[in-house]
């Protein structure tokens, strides 16, 4: 796997035409595996033999992984994300509350003003920068981070640099040093916020996550506390930013894709699920272990190896989506679901959130600016520094065309 990260679909392609299941090599030459197909995704990421605890890691179990190791934190955190079992149902249930449908809604309306007040703020920037903006930077990034650290209770102060450590966490082109300092600074912060909300408790998940270690029924140990905490904010912008970006992108590229919703002959929901699986916002996600050597799509997939889930190319997989995958077609009813949201008992919590707030700051940004448009050639786009995130680091645009 390339540390730097790039666009991730040619490359994919390629490892397709070959198989469903690729060996891949990690940072530091840890031996690892990407199920890469849709059909061996969707059997890998449901079956009873996969497990998500770092203890089936056999590599780390042995002492081989650095504590540097830019992937660690993703092996080792403490959440639902590492979590198997009773452990994991216990962790989703105190979690779910705050992903209800009726929650959702109830964060309705303060997406939809934040969003409009970022609209305000668009039309500002552009134009003290000669009428383009980094829309990345100043719309899709503050909006679904804004949104979950509201949910959360953390302060407006932090958000930027919880952004840039979020960043550092999911890189895979760090160094030990980098990786290290970023996962202490992270804890630190999160440690702070979770000594206040404890202080003085308020309207918010972390309080009631708090509430309810102390309750003595379902606890939340301290690292849990904090690993949870992380997760939700990484997992909780990261991915509807570069949900949000993709979106954008793929409509200047494909006007006639954005013709279509705006005259009513697609909704922008419809932009959503299409951007999820034409480019998914995650595109190798870290890790699952098989605790038994495991025939996925005719590989073996060896006891304790660490598994990427390959959400980028199994969205453009033809073999589920028709040989016109790699297009990017709103209207497509393929009668295959994509799996960028995941599946199974660890299918993103946050779905409806993402989907709501796409929508909302899809379809109030294309209102207000019908002809905005990219200010330089895609090509020129600088890319995530990273193969388990798939987006570009600056979206300049011209909010006029």
């Amino acid at each position: 796997m390339d540390p730097a990260g790039g666009c991730p679909h040619a490359a994919n392609a390629r490892l397709l035409a070959r198989g469903p299941v690729a060996p891949v090599t990690l940072p530091g030459e840890v031996a690892g595996m990407a199920v890469l197909g849709h059909d061996a995704l969707r059997e890998f990421l449901s079956h009873p033999d996969v497990a998500k605890d770092a203890r089936h890691f056999a590599a780390l179990r042995s002492g081989e992984i650095d504590d540097g190791w830019p992937l660690r934190t993703f092996a080792t955190v403490q959440g639902m994300t590492t979590a198997d079992g009773a452990d994991h149902r216990r962790l989703r249930s105190l979690m779910s509350k705050a992903f209800t449908a009726r929650r959702v809604e109830e964060l309705r309306p303060r997406t939809e003003a934040l969003t409009a007040s970022l609209l305000d703020g668009l039309e500002s920037a552009a134009a003290n920068g000669g009428g383009v903006v980094d829309l990345r930077a100043r719309f899709a990034l503050p909006l679904p981070m804004g949104v979950i650290c509201e949910l959360l209770g953390v302060d407006a102060a932090l958000h930027d640099r919880l952004h840039e450590l979020s960043n550092r966490i999911v890189a895979t082109d760090i160094g030990p040093r980098e990786a290290r300092a970023a996962n202490r600074e992270m804890v630190e912060l999160l440690s702070a916020v979770a000594a206040a909300r404890t202080e003085s408790p308020g309207d918010d998940l972390t309080s009631a996550l708090i509430a309810a270690r102390e309750d003595g029924g379902d606890r939340l140990g301290p690292h849990e506390l904090i690993g949870t905490l992380m997760l939700t904010i990484i997992a909780g912008h990261e991915t509807t930013l570069n949900l949000i970006t993709n979106a954008v992108r793929a409509l200047c590229a494909h006007r006639d894709q954005l013709d279509l919703v705006r005259s009513g002959g697609a909704s922008w929901a419809d932009v959503v699920e299409e951007t999820l699986r034409w480019d998914s916002p995650v595109s190798y996600f870290p890790f699952r272990y098989p605790t038994r050597d495991l025939d996925i799509g005719g590989t073996v997939i060896p006891k304790g190896t660490p598994v990427l889930a390959g959400y980028s190319a199994a969205g453009r997989d033809p073999s589920a989506h028709g040989p016109d995958a790699g297009r990017f077609d709103i209207t497509r009813d393929s009668g295959v679901r994509h799996l960028s949201l995941g599946h199974g008992a660890h299918y993103c919590m946050g779905a409806q959130l993402a989907r709501m707030e796409g929508v909302t700051a899809l379809e109030r940004l294309f209102a207000r600016f019908p002809r905005l448009d990219l200010a330089v050639p895609e090509s020129e786009l600088p890319r995530h520094a990273s193969f388990v995130g798939n987006s570009v680091r600056r979206l300049p645009v011209r909010l006029r065309g």
